[in-house]
This record gives structure tokens, C-alpha cells and sequence, in this order.
């Protein structure tokens, strides 16, 4: 899964999340797409990762207290636009998309894109927030996929016991802090749930080998390239 688009690929330094990088990694091969959503104080859904405008954009402001017709001026890296979720979504039509909802604002206006452009059935949702990950599960119902949110992984990773969740997948690192997240056990009680375990963010090939082979199901990478030629290499590129 390219994030951000593949934020460290060589090609893509300075514009994650971008059209640039999301196209660049859809040339290479990639089917699995993650990004970042904000919302605007107007209620425009944006595939963007922080809170501010700051750090990647030539204009400043936090994204909540700005209308969209101020946000669409900034430029990634000086050059490229924001994009809107509806824009990647008409795009790659044939894209998975991995969308991560970053504040609460989001909730809404994101359930209300992927009604609209009936785009429920091409993405997964998460959240660090497991009240945003309920959230968009009540807005959205049954069809739509979702990763597990902070609670729930926790209940499967310190307590051996069945999860009734109707989460799709856990996506989680290796490692938060001294906690070890990911663990056998845990990737056997997920794979006993039927769920996927997706770790984020492998840019080692050495690790990406090494979590392959213990049977994880996705990896999300800033370096689209070297996963790339891990998976060739592997034969499990398609």
C-alpha cells in the first residue's frame, strides 16, 4: 500500500499526498493507494495528512478554520494542489483506497463523498480515533470496510479472548512506543477472526522480507520502490 502515495520514493520527495505521487504510484503498479483526510470549516473533504497547512504548502492556517476557497490556493511543495477525495476517487476509479480520518470534522462530509460518488465499496476507513472509526461505521452500515480502532486492537492484543468486531482489518505498527503491537499471537487471533493485519510504515526491505514471512497481510510503505522489488523479488507481485 503506497503512503501517502509513496511519500520517500525518490520521485515523490516534498509531495505526499499528491496527484503526483498517487499517479506515480498507480504507474508503477500499485492497486493500493493510502491516504490522509481533513475537512475544511465548510465541510470539504481534502486528502491531506496534518492538521495545518504549514509544513508541506506554501500558505499557513489550521484546515478546520479555513474555507475551502482559501485551502484550494495552497500548493504542495509550491506547485501541485491540495486534492479533493472526490477528485483521487474520480481518478482511480480501479484504486483501492485506504483513507485515514484525521480529525473530527471529517466524520460527516467523508460519509457523505463516499455516499454520493458511491465509492463505498472501493475504500477502507480507519482512524486513530475508535470514536470516528464507530462513527463512520453508523454512517456508513455494513458495506463499508474499516480498520480497527485503537480499543479494539488493544482487547485483541492483551486479551486472548474473542473480538466481535465489525472491523475488516487491523493496521498497526510494529512497535508504539515500548509496546510491542504486533505479536504471533496476535496476528493469529486476528487471522482466527478472519481478519487482515496490515503494518505501517515498513521502508526496510529486511523488514519488509521478515513480516512477509511471518504472515502478514499488507504492508504500507513510503518507498513504493523498494516494496516493489521486494515483491518481485518474492514472486507475489501481480
Amino acid at each position: 500500500m503506497a503512503h501517502r502515495g509513496g511519500a520517500l520514493h525518490p520521485a515523490n520527495l516534498g509531495y505526499e499526498n499528491s496527484m503526483h505521487a498517487f499517479e506515480h504510484a498507480v504507474g508503477l503498479g500499485y492497486r493500493y493507494l493510502e491516504t490522509d483526510l481533513h475537512a475544511t470549516s465548510d465541510g470539504v473533504v481534502i486528502a491531506f495528512h496534518d492538521h495545518r497547512l504549514d509544513r508541506v504548502t506554501d500558505r499557513a492556517g489550521v484546515i478546520s478554520q479555513l474555507p475551502w476557497s482559501e485551502v484550494k490556493k495552497a500548493r504542495i511543495n509550491g506547485h501541485e494542489p491540495i486534492p479533493l477525495l472526490s477528485e483521487v476517487l474520480e481518478r482511480f476509479p480501479a484504486i483501492r483506497l485506504n483513507l485515514d480520518i484525521k480529525a473530527d470534522n471529517g466524520v460527516l462530509p467523508t460519509a457523505e463523498v463516499l455516499r454520493k460518488m458511491d465509492a463505498i465499496d472501493q475504500v477502507c476507513v480507519s482512524s486513530f480515533s475508535q470514536a470516528r472509526v464507530w462513527r463512520i461505521r453508523r454512517e456508513l452500515g455494513e458495506r463499508l470496510a474499516t480498520g480497527f480502532g485503537q480499543q479494539e486492537i488493544a482487547r485483541l492484543r492483551f486479551a486472548p479472548f474473542r473480538l466481535n468486531s465489525p472491523g475488516a482489518c487491523l493496521q498497526i505498527p510494529e512497535v508504539f512506543g515500548r509496546i510491542r503491537v504486533l505479536t504471533p499471537g496476535l496476528l493469529r487471533r486476528a487471522h482466527a477472526l478472519g481478519k487482515q493485519v496490515h503494518v505501517w510504515t515498513i521502508d526496510d526491505p529486511a523488514a519488509m522480507h521478515r513480516l512477509l514471512d511471518a504472515g502478514v497481510d499488507g504492508l504500507i510503505t513510503d518507498r513504493t520502490d523498494l516494496l516493489r522489488d521486494v515483491l518481485i523479488e518474492r514472486g507475489q507481485w501481480k
